[in-house]
């Protein structure tokens, strides 16, 4: 094929669906593992590709004994693929956003505990917003602090409730409440026998779990020196690393009451191991509109009756 004095011209709903099964192909690498997603035959692939390339008049893969790969041109049509098939779902939301109705979806991202944590007024926020707007779709989704932020980000969801380390330039935070996190031991530890003196002596020594990321100031200096050995974000897991005796953790104090009253586990040098979490509600700064989220969050101001100003 020659792109010498070739004009494309206008560019159809016919050549956006060549375009999404190219962009589908690539995405699967190659045309035998794309058959599932496009829930059509390699024949049919085949000819998509090949029609595509005739009206495009390029080469945009190479497909044989060697396996699937994309030509040069190849790679620059499936970047230019990628940020119109992007641009038209953007176009898509903003006219559905606009219509006079409350329709489409809210994406909810929340993090370990909070849904159910009373400060956070999460049922009540969904029974406030499902009343002004029971035609919107909601899913809800579990998951890390640092993955709810690059799920806000990328338009993966639309609110996030996180505990929260630090504070992105791209996002907004409404402030709900903080946890006063204290360095927990299972009642069989070594530590747990110890004087509060001995326990801030020894702390240090002994195999610790932590939650993974980044620390703020306030956590750095709490675990900075500490031997930490397992990793575990999500607190059930923390906690059961704790129960069994062989790790110290930190854990919300609210959190970790019940197990204290039990007796299975107890703070650890309570006047000075502990630190202070915030918990926040998080949503992405734009100027794209989207009437879910935003009648969310003017839920969320009218249910919470006193926004604290966030610890940093």
């Amino acid at each position: 094929m020659s792109a010498k004095n070739y004009s494309l011209g206008q560019v159809g709903d016919y050549e956006i669906k060549q375009l999404k099964v190219f962009k589908t192909v690539v995405d699967c690498g190659g045309f035998s593992a794309a058959e599932t997603s496009l829930n059509i035959g390699r024949s049919t692939i085949s000819l998509h590709i090949s029609n595509l390339e005739a009206r495009l008049n390029l080469v945009l893969c190479k497909r044989g004994r060697g396996g699937f790969s994309l030509t040069e041109e190849g790679i620059i049509i499936y970047e230019m693929t990628e940020k119109l098939l992007e641009s038209l779902d953007a176009f898509r939301t903003t006219v559905n956003n606009l219509n006079a109705s409350l329709t489409g979806k809210l994406r909810l991202a929340l993090s370990d505990k909070v849904s159910l944590d009373p400060r956070s007024h999460f049922p009540e926020l969904i029974q406030r917003f499902v009343s002004e707007a029971p035609e919107v779709s909601i899913t809800t989704n579990v998951s890390s602090m640092s993955n709810i932020e690059r799920m806000i980000l990328n338009d993966e969801a639309d609110i996030g409730f996180i505990p929260y380390h630090r504070k992105l330039d791209g996002l907004d935070y409404v402030h709900l409440y903080s946890d006063d996190c204290h360095l927990y031991c299972g009642k069989h530890h070594p530590l747990a026998s110890l004087s509060e003196v001995n326990q801030v002596e020894q702390a240090d020594v002994y195999p610790a779990t932590h939650a993974g990321l980044k620390p703020h100031e306030a956590v750095s200096e709490q675990i900075s020196h500490m031997n930490l050995t397992a990793i575990s974000y999500f607190y059930d897991s923390r906690l059961a690393l704790i129960l069994s005796g062989q790790y110290i953790g930190f854990l919300p104090e609210q959190y970790a009451q019940p197990y204290v009253d039990k007796g299975d586990i107890l703070a650890v040098a309570p006047n000075s191991k502990s630190y202070t979490l915030g918990v926040a509600v998080i949503c992405k700064k734009t100027t794209q509109p989207n009437k879910p989220r935003e009648l969310f969050l003017r839920v969320l101001h009218q249910t919470v009756e006193e926004l604290i100003v966030a610890p940093y």
